[in-house]
Formats: C-alpha cells, structure tokens, sequence
C-alpha cells in the first residue's frame, strides 16, 4: 500500500458484490487511505452483501437510484456532511440493459427497455456530475471516473444495446469533462476494461466466448476486477492530476491488435 489516497473522500457507485469492480475498487480505495460513502440503487442493496462491504471499510451505506436528480442531490448533500468535507473522487460503475436481460435481439427492441436501460447506464453519469457540479461538491484536482467497455467503438454483437450506451456515456465524459476541468478544475474519464467475469457481465450472451477470445488476443490477456481496482485507484489519485478527458483502455493490449499468432494458430488447425 502506498497511501495514495490517504485524507481522500469520495462516492462509490455499483459495488454488488464480492465479484464487482466497484466492490474491488472500494477495497483497494480503503487500503490507500480514502474515506467514502457507498451507494447503490434501492433494489440492487436488496440483492446484494454491500453491508459487508460497508463494515470492511468503515463506510456507510446511502440508498440512491442514480436515474433519480432528486435522489442524487440527497446523496452528494449527505456524503459530504458524512465525510465531513468536499469530495475527492466518485466512481460511476453503473450499467443494466432490460433488452438483454429480456433476451430482446438488438434489431427487435423493446423501445421502453431500451430507454429505460440508456437511463440508467449512461445517463446516470450526467445525471451525477450534474449534481456534483451544481452543488460544488468536487475538491479542486477531484477525479471522476466511469467504467466503460470497447464495445463503444467496435461491434460486440450480443453485447446488444449496452454498446450504445456505453458510446453515449464516453460522450458523457468528454462533454462533462470539459466544463468541470475548465471551472472546476476536476478530471474526468472513462475506463475501458477487458470482459471481466463479474454479476453483471457474466450475464451477457456469449460472455464465455468473449472472453476466451480476448484472452487470446491481448498480448498480457485479460485484466482482471482486481488490476482494474489498482488503475482507477491511479485515476483517482494525484499522480494523475492532468488526465481527462480520455477514454483510458485497460484490456491487456486488446484494443491495438489486429490478430495475435494464438488466434491465427485457431484458424490454421
């Protein structure tokens, strides 16, 4: 440990359980000296162990549907009298598509789904900073950061409307990221991680063979929840004080490859 975010505060958004980033994320946060507030939305602590999580770290636990302005503004109000000062960082690790878990194909949507899940999954992200914004919440040098997937850039076809979300969210970042750097000076970017075997993205189509197969691209395969933990931990951090704006990929090199001699070997048998 190397007390990186030693007398930070922040928010954590989306910690589920054990197998989440953000539930890792908290973890690595805790052990590099950061105070925090967890939350999640009203049915997903139901489902979840967050309380677990919360006494491991000596958090508390505030219930917010993050689709919700008046429930955000409830959230970034008592977090900072909770921790007891402006925030440092805020993790955004939210993402749900009702299409997908419908088994809707991409060209037969449920337009109410597909809505619904844009909500939640992307706007969300501008729903917060928004409120972060406004409430003047951030410390100067703050960071946020969201958690993306490559599927915003090239086709991923059972990953279904969730790439279209993501591509949005990234837009989000850059859009967002630019007022509250110029007035805020706060840092904001995406995360573009490898598949990675967590609740949420185990659930979609496929996922197995996603995976194999960026495993057998990235010439340092997959990163894993943890290593993701350890790089947002960097984000949040000041070793980075001048990134923003940028879509940061941390997939094992996955996403400059053309074809790796592993797979090639695939196609030659």
């Amino acid at each position: 440990m190397y007390n990186l975010l030693k007398g930070k505060r922040g928010i954590i958004f989306g910690a589920l359980d054990e197998n989440s980033i953000a539930w890792k994320i908290a973890e690595r946060a805790h052990e590099e000296g950061a105070t925090f507030v967890l939350t999640n939305a009203p049915v997903a602590l139901r489902m979840g162990l967050i309380n677990k999580l919360a006494e491991k770290t000596g958090s508390e636990v505030i219930p917010a549907d993050a689709t919700s302005i008046e429930d955000l503004e409830n959230l970034v109000q008592k977090s900072v009298e909770i921790l007891g000062g402006k925030l440092d960082f805020v993790l955004h690790s939210i993402g749900m598509s009702i299409n997908v878990r419908k088994g809707k194909h991409y060209t037969d949507q449920n337009y109410s789904f597909t809505h619904k899940g844009w909500d939640i999954s992307a706007v969300s992200f501008h729903k917060v900073m928004s409120v972060l914004y406004r409430q003047n919440a951030m410390n100067e040098w703050g960071s946020i950061v969201a958690l993306t997937y490559m599927a915003a850039q090239r086709v991923f076809p059972d990953y279904n409307d969730m790439a279209d979300n993501k591509a949005y969210l990234e837009s989000i970042a850059r859009s967002f990221g630019y007022y509250f750097g110029m007035d805020k000076k706060v840092r904001v970017n995406t995360i573009s991680q490898s598949p990675t075997p967590t609740t949420a993205g185990s659930g979609v189509k496929g996922f197995t063979g996603f995976f194999n197969y960026a495993e057998k691209m990235s010439p340092l395969g997959n990163a894993t929840a943890l290593e993701c933990a350890d790089y947002t931990i960097s984000l949040f951090s000041d070793l980075t004080k001048k990134v923003t704006l940028q879509n940061l990929f941390h997939d094992g090199g996955f996403s400059n490859m053309g074809i790796s001699q592993s797979i090639m070997e695939d196609f030659d048998k």
